[in-house]
């Protein structure tokens, strides 16, 4: 490479950098090589990627030694090697070792083999990495030991709607708030006293409410401009639970701290990814605010209208002999730990990511249009959460057949690995709900319907006539599942 001239390195005649035994160059210190781009003094190879291989664990070594202060290591790559060639045939292919050569088609199955193993090494068979974890603080040790197993038993926190605060703290904190202080208001339609996703205040004669509703949470994936999308997907979902119309957006950004050129990029492409969603919503962004922090976030506040009482969906209208329909499988949660931990598969997060993109909007135009009598859409608190809000609010019970819930790809091999939302054990304290638990923890399901979901689907109730063709509408949609 052109480049390598001006760097100061000493090359040998065709260009590459000259290396000594120890991996380091031959004229500056503190740089190391190996592979293609350099040629050992005295020890001369031909270009294969097997040397860049074999040079790996010593060069991590000398480097470690280099910092320690410690003498270098000497390597000497090999002289010999196995070279396989495939043709683009599989029944033609070249082996050479030495001055040895064959070929056969079996060698194409020998190297398949070699390939395969050696990509596993750095997906499935990776070592399971353990967490350093930061000493309890003055504070925590001070709690008490129900606080150090508390932080001991979710040190790793997850991110999206797995970061929320659980279900029973926030109905205490609520429970309080509403006892302490007095907010009088005629206009306000559904408050704090409803278990709603959007706040509803009366606006104006003609029938028509305010909505609002806000949704923030701390990113789960290294795209900006992804997260962006369903950061915004996410919180327009209230809107279109209560059959609303999304129509300005207030942002919440933040951003970690870095230099200028990459804060600005990384915010842009965030909120690049946002406005496309917000766009095809018909919802303007109209201002917001932005702040440094230790990890990307981002939230919005959604205002819109709806037509009242006649045109909004409550999660307190079930009637008896509806059936319950959802839109999306569930399974985030436990698939977004599973990522953090490294033991998810490539397809199973972009699955999930799909789901995440669609929006609920048309579900809930063809939900409303089938005669729904209400609904939810499903987050943190899991299918069960919500549901469990649905039948409080309506005074009804419901049944639900876990055979029949649709789970994302990866979903139920995480559970079975032990992978959980940290959010997980909050939302498990509503299986006091359950009137049939012990016949429930047999199925193989049951985990994941306590599983806090990230832009997740809607939760329906519809007439039993009408199920069916509402189903299959769905299905129409795009919301296969």
């Amino acid at each position: 490479q052109p480049w390598l001239k001006e760097t100061g390195l000493k090359l040998d005649k065709d260009g590459f950098i000259q290396i000594q035994e120890t991996l380091e160059s031959v004229n500056i210190q503190d740089v190391f090589s190996v592979g293609d781009i350099c040629t050992m003094v005295n020890h001369p190879r031909p270009k294969a990627g097997v040397f860049a291989v074999r040079g790996g664990p010593p060069l991590t070594r000398n480097i470690r030694n280099k910092i320690l202060g410690k003498p270098l290591e000497k390597w000497i790559p090999q002289k010999d090697f196995l070279g396989i060639i495939g043709t683009g045939e599989p029944t033609q292919c070249v082996a050479s070792r030495g001055t040895l050569g064959i070929e056969g088609a079996w060698l194409w199955e020998l190297k398949d083999w070699i390939d395969r193993t050696w990509m596993t090494g750095y997906s499935s068979r990776l070592p399971v990495m353990e967490m350093e974890e930061d000493p309890p603080s003055p504070v925590a040790v001070a709690a008490g030991p129900e606080a150090l197993a508390a932080l001991a038993h979710a040190s790793m926190r997850c991110g999206g709607c797995g970061a929320k605060v659980g279900a029973t703290v926030l109905s205490n904190v609520m429970n309080k708030i509403r006892k302490e202080f007095s907010f009088p208001n005629n206009d306000v339609v559904i408050g704090l006293d409803a278990p709603d996703d959007c706040a509803i205040v009366k606006q104006d004669p003609q029938g028509r409410a305010q909505v609002h509703t806000v949704d923030f949470f701390r990113s789960f994936i290294k795209d900006p401009f992804l997260f962006g999308k369903i950061a915004a997907n996410h919180a327009l979902s209230d809107c279109h639970a209560m059959c609303a119309e999304p129509r300005t957006a207030l942002a919440i950004a933040v951003v970690p701290f870095g230099i200028e050129a990459k804060v600005e990029e990384t915010l842009y492409q965030m909120m690049a990814g946002a406005c496309t969603v917000l766009a095809e919503n018909n919802c303007v962004l109209v201002g917001g605010h932005t702040c440094e922090g230790s990890e990307l976030a981002l939230g919005f506040s959604i205002n819109g209208l709806v037509q009242w009482p006649n045109g909004a969906l409550a999660k307190s209208g079930m009637k008896n002999g509806d059936v319950l329909i959802l839109t999306k499988p569930i399974g985030t949660g436990t698939l977004l730990a599973a990522d953090m931990r490294s033991r998810s598969k490539g397809v199973w997060i972009a699955e999930a990511l799909r789901n995440m993109c669609v929006s609920n909007k048309a579900g809930a135009e063809i939900l409303k249009a089938h005669g729904a009598t209400s609904c939810t859409d499903v987050t943190g608190f899991g299918l069960l959460g919500h549901l469990w809000e649905m039948a409080k609010a309506s005074s009804s019970q419901v049944e639900l057949d876990l055979n029949s819930i649709p789970l994302l790809p990866g979903a139920l091999e995480c559970i079975q690995n032990g992978i959980f939302s940290s959010l997980q054990p909050a939302n498990v304290r509503l299986k006091r709900s359950i009137a049939n638990e012990e016949e429930a923890l047999k199925h193989h399901a049951y985990p994941l319907i306590f599983d806090p979901q990230t832009s997740g689907g809607l939760l329906a109730t519809v007439p039993a006539a009408k199920a069916e063709h509402c189903i299959q509408a769905l299905k129409g949609s795009g919301y296969a599942s």
